[in-house]
């Protein structure tokens, strides 16, 4: 039974052990493995090192490819697709298959799961699909990856991460950091206290221990990265904010100025309104509200005010 990994955050590290890879995969699936049915091994491929972020293991035929996100990803389906598609070619290798050969060659049945905890406001729990991406739609797609993406945040999953020493630990340190930081404290000063703090309070403590320098290295990288987003994300709002009534939509969407619009046509939208009625109710002309009223129809149930902002974005981006 092998796991794949590939360090570059405090998550992966934590994947690393096997107790620890063991207990999520026990959470998450209502098992009781024990930690004897996996095995960890590094993985060289380049095409995988490109893109991190990424923990692997097989249990019991089930080939699971855990992946923990600090920045919502749109592309996560594809990125595990590469991932899942490296992995099997490994297993070709190793085992020598025949893939011109006579004999079926039997796979390991994937499972594909994202654990977020970013700033930015996302579902308790969301289904990501490749077929999402494809600039063709269709009825029925020949090809399809589902991932399952976690939010563990603070009241997000409570019962997921109250189960799981492991997701809780790694909640509490993440959030302790955080705390340090939003009051001030050098991210490389509040990584190293939020450490001494798990450690004094029995949290994963053998982990913080025995694996510090390595966590203060990663963690550092992986706040100060958080820290430039939020950065950007606030100068760009109040930028938007400052030219928004001058530039109009285009800059206001990109800077959360539409956001009221975003959140009135939902509204409506949820009361089964169509959109010529909406537009009416706005005196605006269909043309110029049907970008967002397509958006918030495309995005029920969840009507993630966030996401429509970005793909509204996007939008313009690409018409520009």
């Amino acid at each position: 039974m092998n796991v794949i990994e590939y360090k570059s955050n405090v998550f992966s590290l934590l994947m690393e052990e096997t107790e620890y890879a063991i207990e999520v995969y026990n959470v998450l699936n209502g098992s009781s493995y024990g930690s004897d049915m996996i095995e960890i091994k590094k993985h060289n491929s380049g095409v995988i090192l490109s893109v991190r972020n990424d923990a692997s293991f097989l249990v019991d035929s089930y080939l699971n490819l855990y992946e923990h996100q600090s920045t919502y990803c749109p592309n996560m389906p594809l990125r595990f697709m590469i991932y899942f598609s490296a992995i099997i070619q490994d297993i070709i290798a190793e085992n020598e298959y025949d893939l011109y050969g006579r004999k079926k060659i039997m796979l390991p049945t994937p499972k594909f799961v994202v654990f977020y905890n970013g700033l930015q406001n996302r579902p308790e729990k969301e289904i990501m699909r490749l077929s999402d991406a494809f600039e063709k739609k269709a009825e029925t797609y020949q090809l399809e990856l589902k991932c399952e993406v976690y939010n563990i945040n603070p009241g997000s999953n409570e019962s997921v991460v109250n189960s799981s020493r492991v997701l809780h630990g790694y909640r509490t340190f993440v959030e302790t950091t955080r705390s340090y930081i939003e009051n001030n404290v050098e991210i490389g000063k509040a990584v190293s206290m939020s450490v001494d703090e798990c450690i004094r309070k029995n949290i994963l403590s053998d982990f913080f221990r025995d694996r510090r320098r390595e966590i203060e290295e990663v963690a550092a990288l992986d706040f100060t990265f958080e820290r430039r987003e939020k950065l950007i994300r606030r100068d760009s709002y109040e930028e938007g904010e400052k030219n928004g009534r001058e530039a109009g939509m285009k800059v206001g969407m990109k800077a959360g100025i539409e956001k009221e619009r975003i959140e009135f046509v939902i509204k409506k939208v949820k009361k089964g309104m169509k959109l010529s009625e909406v537009a009416d109710m706005l005196e605006v002309s269909e043309a110029e509200i049907s970008p967002i009223y397509d958006a918030v129809v495309k995005n029920a149930p969840e009507y993630d005010v966030e996401n429509i902002l970005m793909q509204l974005s996007l939008t313009i981006g690409e018409s520009e």
